[in-house]
């Protein structure tokens, strides 16, 4: 079965994870694609494969004869799709020898341009899948859930040697909790790859530094006609301290490793206002700089308008992988030689944002990030080639072989 079939089969389970949710997995349903999942890995004869309480799929394939020394080498795809949109009932739509235009999605009308996204024209040719424009299709990552498993498949049809490989499939990396339940020790890989980023041939092992920061002012309110010298409108400095901040430090204005402010929520009325904002930067020195920003903002509104007045609370989310895979670099010389096994250049792109290997990394698990041939996640016009999801599989198989020998 080839890696875009197993796709089509998975995108019908509904597995959309819950960010507001207080339970491990976020939502039930993320079961139902992982118990599929551990039967299908026991039918290619992956004796051990299981689903644990918390929805995690753990397998391992052993080393082939003459390969038992090798380090065991992992490969991790998360199950749950985005709740950003509809994740239900999702109907992919098959375009075979794709002309390279607009693709009208005939559940909604809308149009997947290439005036808005001018890189379709390269896929022309293709079989490319997208939407029907109602759902999300959820190649994010169900796509590197197949590829992973195919690569399993051929490995086994075809006699390939290999050494241990190590497969693992995660619950809501969507709502930023798929690592932390994670066991690495049991999952029994030196290293490991994630699967889950864009196209076939892209390998990222820098992402941000990331943080949240709340914001809290305390205001005073008074009747308006007597306020002179007596109120202190919350939101009025709440304002203040945004504007404060850098104002092209924002993420409209910001691309590949610069680093931004970015307001996510704003709330309030005279006597009290919240800010709520995700801090982000791919230098370590930057990010540091960018949380003291904030903390001398506060500092100075307070020495304006009496101490207590803002309160700045800054908690840290996830730290760039690269220190953590720097040691093991081999793995990015790796994935760069078995991508170029494949027929592609690779594709080295900073992640702007945060990702399954990074927390891993710093769990013990060095972990760079793969492409599985998909674009546009986390809405209607997200889409996939079938070629690309060969390509990717292939570069998967490709890493296999590398690291057969690798003690």
């Amino acid at each position: 079965m080839r890696a875009y079939e197993r796709l089509l089969n998975y995108v019908k389970v509904y597995t959309t994870s819950d960010p507001v949710s207080d339970t491990h997995p976020t939502t039930a349903r993320q079961f139902d694609l992982a118990r599929m999942l551990v039967k299908e890995l026991q039918d290619l004869g992956l004796a051990d494969a299981h689903v644990d309480e918390h929805c995690y799929v753990y397998a391992t394939l052993p080393a082939t004869p003459g390969h038992e020394a090798a380090k065991g080498l992992g490969f991790i795809a998360h199950m749950d799709t985005s709740p950003d949109a509809p994740g239900e009932n999702v109907k992919p739509q098959i375009h075979e020898n794709y002309d390279g235009g607009d693709v009208v999605l005939p559940g909604t009308g809308a149009v997947l341009s290439t005036r808005q996204f001018p890189f379709l024209a390269k896929l022309k040719g293709q079989t490319l899948i997208t939407t029907d424009g109602t759902t999300l299709l959820g190649a994010d990552d169900k796509a590197g859930v197949a590829e992973i498993m195919t690569m399993l498949e051929i490995l086994q049809k075809e006699n390939r040697p290999h050494g241990k490989i190590c497969v693992g499939f995660t619950p809501d990396e969507e709502v930023g909790q798929g690592a932390d339940l994670f066991d690495v020790e049991h999952f029994g890989a030196a290293y490991a790859y994630t699967v889950d980023g864009d196209e076939a041939g892209e390998i990222s092992y820098e992402n941000f530094n990331a943080a949240a920061a709340f914001v809290t002012v305390h205001g005073f309110s008074v009747h308006p006609g007597s306020a002179k010298n007596a109120m202190k409108n919350a939101q009025n400095i709440a304002i203040e301290f945004h504007n404060a901040l850098p104002y092209y430090d924002r993420p409209e204005y910001t691309e590949n490793r610069e680093g931004f402010y970015h307001l996510c929520s704003m709330e309030g009325d005279v006597t009290g206002a919240k800010l709520g904002y995700i801090v982000r930067d791919h230098s370590a020195e930057s990010f540091a700089a960018r949380k003291e920003t904030m903390r001398h903002i506060a500092k100075l509104l307070n020495e304006k308008y009496g101490e207590g007045t803002v309160e700045l609370e800054l908690k840290d989310s996830y730290f760039s992988m690269l220190e953590k895979i720097k040691p093991h670099f081999h793995l990015v010389e790796n994935a760069r030689a078995a991508i170029r096994k494949a027929g592609l250049e690779p594709l080295e792109t900073p992640i702007r944002g945060g990702t399954d290997g990074a927390t891993l990394s710093y769990m013990g698990l060095p972990c760079p990030n793969l492409g599985t041939g998909g674009f546009n996640y986390h809405g209607p016009c997200e889409g996939i080639t079938v070629e690309s999801m060969d390509k990717a599989t292939e570069i998967l198989l490709n890493l296999a072989d590398i690291y057969k020998d690798v003690q």
